[in-house]
This record gives C-alpha cells, structure tokens and sequence, in this order.
C-alpha cells in the first residue's frame, strides 16, 4: 500500500481543515519544504499537495511552494485544489507535479475533465471523488450533488480513468477512522483500480486495516502533524 502524506496549503504554509471548513484551520508548519524533507528523510516517496487558496479562487496559486518541493526533493507530488484551466495543469505540471486530480470540475465541467485524459494521459490524471452519505459533493464540500458514487466513477473508468482519490467528507480530518467498508464497496466494482483512501485515518491500526482490505494507496496528514502517527513507525509500510 503507498503510503501518500499531504500537505495542505494556505498562503504558503502547512495546514489542516476540519472537514474541509476554513474557519477550523489549523497552521502546523510555515515551511512546507521542512515538511517534504523530513517525509522524504524517512523514506517516504509521494506527496498529495493540496492549494486551498487555488480551491477558493478557482485557479491555481501556491505553485511556487510545488515549484519549490519538486526541485528540492525526489518526491513524486500530486496537485489539486482549483484546478481549471488547460493553463492552470500547464503550470501545475511545468512546476513539477507528476499528476493534478481534478474534483468539481469532473462533476461541473465533464468536458473539459475528459479533454485532460485525452490531452495529457490518464496516467497524470487523478478524479477526486468526495463523497456524503455515498453521493459526490463538491466545490470544496460545500455543495451536495445527486450524483451517486459508483455510477460516478463507472462513467469516468469508461473514459479511461484508473487512479480515484476517495474521501469520505464525514471522517476528514476528524480521526476516526477511514471509511473501510465505503472502500471495499468500491474496489468490489472496480478490482483494478488505484483507489487511495482518504479521511479519517488516525493510527497504525487504521492503516493496517486498509491494506488487509487491499487499498492500493492511503492519503493522511492530521495524524502526523499531531503525533498520533510517528514517521519512524511507517518503515514497515515503505519496504
């Protein structure tokens, strides 16, 4: 199982929300970079790097800190957060992300979502799918949709799509535990594809009980920066 840390970042710096609410924020570093470093120093490979400013503003902001993080470590970053334009993914990928993962615009503009699989590969494409009682929510949680999740990812698979970040909006940032059986609902559907779990993890224990129901990958942050996870405990994950 890949073990994928986040950064999520407001005015260049390291925080986390609450269930995605900006009034719960939380600064936990100013420097992003130290963050990727001490990730990277522990063996650590990939790195989710969130733009929160980017989500609000609808375009990208922070991609001078991806910049940054992707000259001055080996990590493989992925990027999000306010990405809509052709332009914005030429940014984001010319500052070094080696995949954008695309949400509300999947579900508001499906054209131009599925205009970026063909363009630039489904390899550097990533469909955020965030999820509410098993239905996808969007623009940064603050919109419910009809849209129900299988089905959703169903349409996307057959376009070509084979990487799902899966966040269940209930647990992130709440550690609680991940949505386990959510996940293998999913990977029930869709044996083959990179599904990373996302939300919820708070210990060892919980990411344990990921990779026994077979997650591919698992994205967390808060468990980390608040010391309930210890860098040097996730060895056995990364051999």
């Amino acid at each position: 199982m890949d073990i994928i840390p986040a950064i999520d970042l407001i005015d260049g710096k390291c925080v986390r929300l609450s269930q995605g609410d900006y009034d719960r924020k939380i600064i936990y570093n100013e420097n992003p970079l130290e963050v990727a470093k001490m990730f990277e120093d522990h063996g650590i490979t990939r790195l989710h790097l969130v733009d929160l400013d980017g989500a609000k503003a609808h375009h990208i902001v922070n991609h001078k800190v991806l910049e940054t993080l992707a000259n001055q470590t080996k990590l493989i970053i992925d990027f999000g957060g306010g990405l809509k334009t052709d332009d914005d993914l030429r940014i984001a990928f010319e500052c070094g992300a080696q995949m954008i993962t695309g949400g509300s615009i999947a579900v508001k503009s499906p054209e131009v979502f599925e205009s970026w699989i063909s363009k630039f590969g489904a390899s550097k494409i990533i469909l955020g799918a965030d999820v509410k009682d098993e239905k996808i929510a969007v623009t940064g949680w603050t919109e419910d949709t009809d849209l129900k999740l299988v089905p959703f990812l169903e349409n996307y698979v057959s376009k070509g799509i084979t990487k799902v970040i899966c966040t269940d909006i209930a647990k992130d940032g709440m550690l609680q535990g991940a949505s386990v059986e959510l996940y293998k609902k999913v990977l029930q559907a869709f044996p083959t594809m990179y599904l990373v779990a996302s939300g919820g993890v708070s210990n060892i224990q919980d990411l344990e009980v990921l990779a026994e129901a077979g997650l591919p990958a698992v994205i967390f942050g808060k468990a980390i920066y608040e010391g309930r996870i210890q860098l040097k405990d996730l060895e056995p994950f990364l051999s």
